[in-house]
Formats: structure tokens, sequence, C-alpha cells
């Protein structure tokens, strides 16, 4: 695909804030749609935004995504302080909800997801069995393509927004070990998770659950 149109969630956190600057840099994305609680305080030509309070509900915003060809879906929640059932609600329901919308709308989509390094949908962990839950839902479907970013740790190379002050924090203090940090192979850079996600709708692969090792090399074209 030589270019394309995309929706994204989850722009006002780091994840999501370190995509969106990657596509809006990047020459094959021609629109890039915000949907999100609150607004973001960026303007650019590409970019439109909906802002929409519940996220569990999708259908009274149902007619602006249509006509896209991607989804990269940025947005989460933590687990602390969460039980299963609750912390199922906020990510399981609410990621296969917004994608069954989409896929209504937009039967061709590419859906790319970030879950996280450790996901298992039999795992020990809760927050890791119901990430992989919500893969294996969105994995079958029926999207034209679907992705599921298991995400490490990413280094940012560029200021992006903390969503906690001791998340900002702890970046200030590993900040000088970055270079160190970059040879493990559970590390990628924001510029790298932007463009892994843009090239996995330019050029289809095989493999639809990507772990950090994977998203570093397609960051970096391979």
């Amino acid at each position: 695909m030589d270019s394309f149109s995309l929706i994204l969630t989850g722009s006002s956190g780091m994840v999501g804030r370190a995509v969106l600057l990657e596509c809006l840099a990047h020459p094959a994305v021609t629109r890039v749609l915000l949907v999100n609680r609150h607004p973001v305080d960026l303007r650019h030509p590409k970019l439109s935004e909906v802002l929409h309070a519940d996220f569990s509900d999708v259908e009274p915003i149902r007619d602006r995504l249509a006509g896209y060809d991607a989804c990269f879906f940025c947005a989460g929640v933590s687990s602390v302080g969460k039980d299963e059932a609750e912390y199922t609600r906020l990510t399981y329901d609410l990621v296969t909800g917004f994608a069954r919308t989409l896929r209504a709308v937009n039967p061709e989509l590419v859906f790319t997801y970030v879950s996280g390094m450790g996901t298992d949908a039999g795992g020990r962990q809760m927050w890791a069995r119901v990430k992989g839950r919500t893969e294996e839902a969105l994995l079958g479907m029926g999207f034209r393509d679907a992705y599921m970013f298991r995400l490490g740790l990413m280094l940012p190379e560029r200021k992006l927004p903390m969503q906690t002050k001791w998340v900002g924090a702890l970046y200030g203090l590993l900040r000088p070990v970055f270079p160190l940090l970059r040879r493990f192979s559970w590390s990628v850079s924001d510029r790298q998770l932007g463009r892994a996600m843009i090239n996995c709708v330019q050029h289809p692969r095989p493999r639809k659950v990507l772990e950090s090792a994977d998203i570093g090399r397609l960051g970096d074209g391979a």
C-alpha cells in the first residue's frame, strides 16, 4: 500500500504520541483521525480529531470512523488496583467493541493493537491473560490484516507525555543508560515503534504477533 489513512487511539499517552509523531512525519500516511477522550494540543494538515468520552460505546461516532485503511490502537489502562472483571471490562470489552465497529464500517481495515511483553492468554498474571484473550479476539475478527505489538520497553528519542510523575522520573533516571538499554532485544525507540506499524500496513507480514525484537527490526526496515 503506497499511501493510507488511519485512526489512532491513545495519542495523549507516551506510546500513542510516539506513533502519532511518526505518522505525521511519514509521507505514506495521508490522514490521521485521533479518537480521544480529551483534546490533544497539536495542529497538522493531516490531523483531525473526534472527542468521545465513552470508548465502550462508539456507535454515536460510527459514521466518523468510516473511510480509513488502518487503526493503530495504542490506548490502554494499567491493571494496578483492578480485579480481573474490571480490567476485562476496561481492556477486552472496550478494545473488541471498538474493533467490531471499525470492522463493520471498514471491512478492509488493518488493525494494530499494542498489548505488552509477556502477554499470554493462559498465563499466570491477570493482565497477561486479559490482553492475551484480547489479542486472540482481534486476530479472529476478520480484518484484512491484524498485528499484535507486544511492546517491551520503549526508549523515547523525543519529548513525549508521561502519564504519571513516577514514570517521568523513572525515564529521567534511565536516560543516561539509554545507549546500553538499546542493545537489548526487549527495547525499542519511539521512532522504531511508529515506523514498524506503518511498515506492517504497507508491507503485510506473515507473523501477526510481534515481540519487541520483531518491532525493532520492522522499525529499522527489515
